[in-house]
């Protein structure tokens, strides 16, 4: 049976940064929360925003618009990505 290993590559490569993206927001967030003011804190949370957008597409029928997409970095978001492609290499 041949199977195309750069579609699952791909696909496996979009599914791990998703997720890892969900789960240092989720990190961030509760770091956020729990954490005191300190330079630890300061250093997790401090992030970098990248955007793209918005695109507008006018055309006869239809006209749509989509954006801005926002993406924010920061180390504990890296640590989630981290974490996933971790995980996804053991299990899958």
């Amino acid at each position: 049976m041949l199977v195309d290993t750069r579609r699952r590559s791909a696909v496996r490569f979009g599914y791990t940064l998703l997720l890892g993206f969900f789960l240092g927001g989720l990190l961030t967030h509760l770091s956020v929360m729990f954490l005191p003011d300190s330079a630890a804190r300061t250093f997790l949370t401090t992030s970098v925003d990248v955007s793209l957008g918005p695109l507008a597409m006018d055309l006869v029928a239809v006209a749509f618009t989509l954006g801005p997409l926002l993406i924010n970095l920061n180390v504990l978001t890296l640590v989630g990505v981290f974490l996933v492609a971790l995980i996804a290499r053991s299990w899958i």
